[in-house]
């Protein structure tokens, strides 16, 4: 009950919590508010991803279409227990100029071409892909969903009564705007807590895979630079925020991506993409 406790009493979490409205996320073990249907989340954001690969072009770049599958695949691999009905589907969108990734609920994943500036091998790849795949099986996005949910029904009543039946209020718009993905591509901006927590367990889930987690910090600060040197390109940072706080958790938390790495029985062999 505490993913509730915040925000409302002990007779109304208790009925929250007999319907199933407290999801444990994944590696961090953090209780999380889930008042949406999971399923009709997967279905609207299985929609959403099929509308933008008709209104943007798709990348016919090999190298990078084969890079992503790659990567993609073995991350996949490592969350499957976190994913279990996951419909894996990589694509890479020709968007040169936003540096920007996405993941949707249905394993859905999107990558702009812009994000092969600042990712120069496969593990700087995998750090921006299993952090974006963290924002999912973190549910993040079905907490947002809840919270506007909450807000549209006067509160945790008028959600209760939804619960179950509150699919109805999902759309494919609806998504998109939650996704954050509705106006010139963009993406969606957590909060600070959520960034990090994405961060965290993205770093656990590359390190799983066999991927070097020390990739995650050095994306970071190719980001910092890029924003530097031409911030309007420079979108995936506007919407994912790096800061001092965020590098220094990432390698806080780098002795044991580390050791999580070595024990893992895929070898990561960085490759070059020129």
């Amino acid at each position: 009950m505490k993913c509730l406790a915040g925000f409302f009493g002990a007779p109304l979490l208790l009925l929250v919590t007999m319907l199933g409205g407290c999801y444990q996320v994944p590696v961090t073990g953090r209780q999380s508010m889930n008042l949406v249907d999971d399923k009709e989340v997967t279905k609207m954001s299985v929609a959403a991803f099929d509308d933008m690969k008709r209104q943007y072009p798709l990348s016919r770049d090999k190298q990078r279409i084969a890079q992503l599958q790659r990567v993609g695949d073995r991350i996949s691999k490592v969350v499957f227990w976190d994913m279990p009905d996951a419909d894996w589907e990589f694509v890479v969108f020709e968007v040169p100029q936003q540096i920007n990734a996405f993941a949707m609920a249905g394993g859905k994943v999107g990558v702009f071409s812009g994000l092969y500036r600042i990712t120069e091998n496969d593990d700087e790849l995998a750090s921006v892909i299993a952090h974006e795949i963290a924002h999912v099986t973190a549910k993040h996005i079905h907490s947002q969903l809840s919270q506007e949910m909450l807000v549209k029904t006067g509160g945790l009543v008028g959600g209760v009564a939804l619960m179950g039946s509150g699919a109805g209020m999902l759309t494919s718009s609806a998504i998109m705007n939650a996704y954050g993905l509705t106006a010139g591509v963009s993406g969606l901006a957590f909060d600070r807590k959520k960034e990090k927590e994405a961060d965290y367990i993205g770093l656990m889930y590359m390190a799983r895979a066999g991927y070097d987690p020390e990739a995650s910090v050095k994306v970071l600060e190719k980001l910092d630079a890029e924003s530097s040197s031409q911030p309007v390109q420079a979108a995936f940072l506007s919407t994912h925020p790096s800061n001092p706080e965020r590098i220094t958790q990432l390698l806080d938390a780098l002795p044991k991506a580390v050791k999580l790495r070595e024990k893992s029985a895929i070898e990561a062999k960085p490759i070059l993409i020129k």
